[in-house]
């Protein structure tokens, strides 16, 4: 039948859906979740670490499964009873083979869709040039355009969302223009700023991709979605000065930079890192303009969408000046990061680890010393020794790491699986515990957690943990220690001293607690390894 046919759909026409979604930790599928539960449906996640998502307002609302989509096992529990399954992953820039990942998980998903009796699936893939062969499109243009193909063939009726440029606060896309236009007045640019590009504003990818779930069931075919606007690369950064009421922009394109130099540079001036920089700038070396507008006939657009391309920048500065960004770019764990949990204490039998431990007494209140430790990072600063701090952000941004620069996704609160600065939320007891794992360039593994103890007195606990990979892992730790008394030693006493500072006179202090106390030195304890 042809894509006019209004036959309904497998699942059901009546009521809320059961909408499974994957990805829900990243980008799109962290906003798509409330917009899913808010239309009436049933929301389950399939997450490979389920404590990211605990902290999500929605997470109350939600059924979690834990598991991969690369298991067989755990996407066929993940699809039972699913009406609706959304595909929202990729391996983006995980280095060789993730073409192969891609695929691979594909299949697993459209395999277990169609053994399960799911009633839809649906993919939000890119936006390919018209005229372009496949094996000329960049490596990752041509895994999502394969990844989207494979799940058309699953049997199951599918709907693949193809976009260009995603305008919205947090969006790697978003960031990258705003860094771009912001920081740099004048601007040595590549070849591909002259390309034209049909952005199209987050709300509109989320409204489209939620009521896809209602598409007639014989409706099994790509849709190109976009906004209004036509513009260049060129034309989107003085459109964003426009917005913003930043002086004009000049920009010089030349001829030199390749996607290799391009991706780098994007680096280098965004917080955007190098491996994810990369996949973008190679997708805008073509034209990427939407071919048709089908979805129309299916998901008509309400009065005032698609919005603009300036309206959909308003809209996201509005949400950064705000802090009001629910989800970033970054929310997705970084590829090839590691992810392993902290070892377990005492008996951890997996080799060495090194620790470096400080403490300080103070008389100021937990409270206190919480909203400055959960306030770390970012424009507050690590509290201690900040020109260190920043040559390690550059020193992992040259290997090609996440540096300091992505900052925090809220001034004031973090969740569990935010980024935060080159260090994850790894664990968060919110007035007591912050673990954060690292997320930069390190031959070896490391955490840093920070404690507000009050068991008769309030004490500020510090602990660096460091296990280390091979020789050059112990030879990092040694090389380092010397610096330690300084930086760790140095962040505890100005966090503790930054909680007391804040704390008005006679308010906010701790009962019982000596105002002598708050005056001692940090014990400060680096350790050798410890071995089981």
């Amino acid at each position: 039948m042809s894509d006019d046919d209004t036959t309904p759909a497998r699942h059901p026409t009546g009521g809320g859906l059961t909408c499974l979604v994957t990805g829900a930790s990243g980008y799109i599928g962290g906003r798509l979740v409330p917009e899913l539960l808010d239309a009436g449906h049933r929301v389950r996640c399939l997450a490979r670490t389920p404590a990211k998502l605990r902290d999500h307002a929605w997470a109350d609302r939600v059924e979690i499964v834990e598991g991969d989509v690369t298991d067989p096992g755990s996407v066929a529990r993940a699809m039972d009873g699913v009406d609706v399954a959304y595909y929202l992953v990729h391996a983006l820039g995980t280095g060789r083979g993730f073409e192969d990942t891609d695929r691979d998980a594909a299949r697993v998903f459209g395999e277990q869709a169609h053994r399960a009796g799911v009633g839809r699936l649906v993919y939000l893939g890119g936006l390919t040039p018209a005229s372009v062969p496949e094996r000329e499109l960049s490596p990752h243009l041509r895994s999502r355009a394969e990844v989207g193909r494979i799940l058309l063939d699953s049997g199951v009726p599918t709907a693949v969302l193809r976009a260009a440029v995603i305008i919205g606060s947090g969006s790697a896309s978003f960031e990258m223009l705003r860094y771009l236009t912001e920081r740099l007045p004048v601007m040595v640019t590549p070849r591909w700023v002259h390309t034209r590009i049909q952005p199209i504003a987050v709300r509109d990818v989320l409204r489209l991709l939620t009521g896809c779930a209602r598409l007639p069931g014989d409706v099994n075919r790509t849709f190109d979605i976009g906004g209004p606007d036509v513009l260049t690369y060129l034309d989107m950064m003085r459109g964003y000065a426009a917005v913003a009421r930043l002086p004009r922009r000049l920009i010089l394109p030349v001829p030199v930079l390749t996607p290799g130099l391009s991706s780098h540079w994007v680096g280098l001036v965004t917080p955007v890192p190098a491996s994810i920089a990369r996949p973008l700038t190679e997708s805008l070396r073509h034209e990427v303009v939407c071919r048709e507008n089908d979805i129309e006939r299916y998901l008509p657009s309400p009065p005032g969408h698609p919005l603009g391309f300036d309206r959909a920048v308003t809209l996201a500065l509005q949400r950064v000046r705000d802090a009001k960004v629910t989800t970033r770019w970054s929310s997705a764990s970084v590829p090839g990061a590691p992810s392993d949990p902290l070892p377990t204490d005492p008996d951890w039998a997996g080799g060495s680890l090194y620790t470096d431990v400080r403490e300080r007494d103070t008389d100021v209140a937990p409270e206190a010393l919480w909203r400055v430790i959960e306030g770390i990072g970012g424009e507050n600063g690590w509290y201690s020794f900040p020109l260190a701090w920043a040559v390690r952000g550059w020193a992992d941004r040259l290997v090609g790491g996440v540096g300091l620069r992505r900052g925090r996704r809220d001034a004031q609160r973090l969740r569990a699986g935010d980024s935060l600065d080159f260090w994850r939320v790894e664990e968060i007891e919110r007035g007591r515990l912050l673990r954060l794992r690292a997320e930069m360039r390190l031959p070896g593994l490391a955490w840093l957690e920070m404690r507000v103890d009050t068991d008769g007195r309030v004490r500020y606990r510090q602990r660096a943990v460091f296990h280390p990979r091979g020789l050059l892992g112990h030879l990092y730790w040694w090389s380092v220690s010397p610096f330690h008394a300084v930086v760790f030693g140095g962040m505890a006493r100005n966090i503790v001293r930054a909680a007391e500072r804040a704390a008005p006179a006679g308010h906010g202090r701790a009962k019982g607690a000596s105002a002598a106390a708050a005056g001692t030195e940090d014990s400060g304890v680096s350790t050798a390894p410890r071995r089981p």
